[in-house]
C-alpha cells in the first residue's frame, strides 16, 4: 500500500475551519431564512433552481440533482411548496412518468424576499470580514474542488 503524506499543519487547520463551516453556515442561513420568510434553506435552494431553469419548471430528479438533495427529500420539499401555494407538480406531459416542478408567482415573491436574506446574511457573516480578492482566489479553488468532487472538469 502506498506511503500518504499526513496533512500539514496549514492543510489541516484549513480543513477543520472548512469542517466547522460546513457545519455552522447552513444551520445559522437556514434560521435566518426561517424567522425572515418562514423558508427553509432547503426550501430556498429549490426555489432559487426553479426560477433558474427554463420555464421555471425541472422534472423532480433535475430538480434534486441542482439541490443536492435525495429524490425523497425534494419530493417531501416541493410538497411542502406546494401545500403553501409556492409551487406546482404535474406529471410529465413529455413521457407521463415522472414529475415536474414549477414555480408559482407566489414562489418567484417568496424567492426574491428570501435572496435579499441570503444576502444580507452571508454578508454579515462572511464577506464583510473577507476582501474581494480574497474571496475571488478562495471561490476560484473551492470551486475546482467542488467540480473534480462531482466529477466534471
Amino acid at each position: 500500500m502506498a506511503t500518504v503524506e499526513p496533512l500539514s499543519a496549514a492543510e489541516d487547520d484549513f480543513w477543520r475551519a472548512l469542517m466547522r463551516i460546513m457545519l455552522s453556515l447552513p444551520r445559522q442561513l437556514d434560521r435566518e431564512l426561517r424567522l425572515a420568510v418562514d423558508v427553509t434553506s432547503n426550501e430556498y435552494v429549490t426555489l432559487m433552481s426553479l426560477a433558474e431553469a427554463p420555464s421555471s419548471q425541472l422534472r423532480m430528479n433535475d430538480l434534486a440533482r441542482s439541490a443536492s438533495l435525495s429524490a425523497s427529500r425534494m419530493t417531501r420539499v416541493v410538497e411542502e411548496l406546494q401545500a403553501r401555494g409556492l409551487a406546482t407538480k404535474r406529471a410529465s406531459v413529455e413521457d407521463g412518468r415522472g414529475n415536474v416542478a414549477g414555480l408559482t408567482p407566489a414562489g418567484r415573491a417568496k424567492l426574491e424576499a428570501a435572496r435579499w436574506v441570503h444576502s444580507s446574511t452571508m454578508r454579515a457573516l462572511v464577506f464583510d470580514h473577507v476582501d474581494r480578492a480574497t474571496a475571488k482566489d478562495a471561490s476560484r479553488v473551492l470551486r475546482e474542488i467542488a467540480e473534480r468532487l462531482q466529477g466534471g472538469s
